[in-house]
């Protein structure tokens, strides 16, 4: 069985960084596809960002396009998202996904596995 884990959220001001990550155990990440969500406090879990088993192929929302970076890593079993200039808007719980296939899109319904999330705050 997957099980996914999510780290690296924290408080940071606006316009700092953070990377998160997601680390899968269990069973080896190569063949999901990864995707990245967030919901905020009385707002649906949207997509953020996807990348397909192999690396070559990524996704982003328009609200987080040219700021954050999706990638992987299969040797370690993990995938990160690194978010740079960084908003208050961005203050969501974060959780990474996982598809058994070898591309998916930013549907929160595509995903099969799920993390417990990790926290992200942008605030002054």
């Amino acid at each position: 069985q997957l099980q996914l884990v999510e780290s690296g959220g924290g408080l940071v001001q606006p316009g700092g960084s953070l990377r998160l990550s997601c680390a899968g155990s269990g069973v080896t990440l190569d063949y999901y596809a990864i995707g990245w969500f967030r919901q905020a406090p009385g707002k649906e879990r949207e997509g953020i960002s996807c990348i397909s088993s192999t690396g070559g192929s990524t996704n982003y929302a328009d609200s987080v396009k040219g700021r954050f970076t999706i990638s992987r890593d299969n040797a370690k079993n993990t995938v990160y998202l690194q978010m740079n200039s960084l908003k208050p808007e961005d203050t969501a719980i974060y959780y990474c996904a996982a598809y058994w296939g070898i591309v998916a899109g930013l549907g929160v319904g595509e995903y099969d596995y799920w993390g417990q999330g990790t926290q992200v705050t942008v605030s002054s």
